[in-house]
């Protein structure tokens, strides 16, 4: 739960900048309805809540050369809490986990998504990277054939 109360200005911030975190404060004033100091002030505001919590800019994967998109579970010999430290503290080394997630209700303690430029790619980082950590036990893997839906925007529908 957020902090400190949103109310419909807030919001309309958060929307805003989520779909486009470059918006100088002079426009996003404009399309919220303040005037530019106030509008810096609320931004500055929900930084220093956390509930903004850093601005990025979103890379075309594949214009880049990282066509795959892979999602891997990752069972480890068990969850004794020096194994999962150790999973993840190797894990946040490696660039390609997009993300990494410990999860419940399958039989796999871990769920990976990553980008590679090929299968060669991927060979070599399921090979001398992630079965290289100790207490993998197994990894079963995912490709994905086409992206669907792919949102960087939270809802904010339950925040009315």
């Amino acid at each position: 739960m957020p902090t400190i109360k949103l109310d419909r200005i807030d919001r309309r911030i958060l929307a805003e900048i989520q779909r486009d975190s470059s918006i100088s404060n002079l426009d996003l004033a404009e399309k919220v309805g303040l005037s530019p100091s106030p509008c810096a002030r609320r931004v500055r505001q929900l930084q220093e809540a956390g509930i903004i919590d850093r601005q990025v800019t979103l890379l075309d994967q594949e214009a880049l050369g990282l066509p795959l998109t892979i999602y891997v579970q990752v069972s480890l010999t068990n969850q004794a809490t020096g194994i999962l430290e150790n999973f993840e503290r190797q894990i946040r080394g490696f660039d390609e986990v997009m993300e990494c997630a410990l999860i419940t209700g399958s039989d796999a303690d871990y769920l990976l998504k990553v980008v590679m430029p090929d299968m060669a790619y991927y060979e070599h980082f399921l090979l001398k990277k992630l079965n290289q950590i100790d207490g993998v036990a197994s990894i079963r893997t995912s490709f994905s054939l086409r992206r669907v839906v792919l949102r960087t925007e939270l809802p904010l529908g339950h925040l009315q």
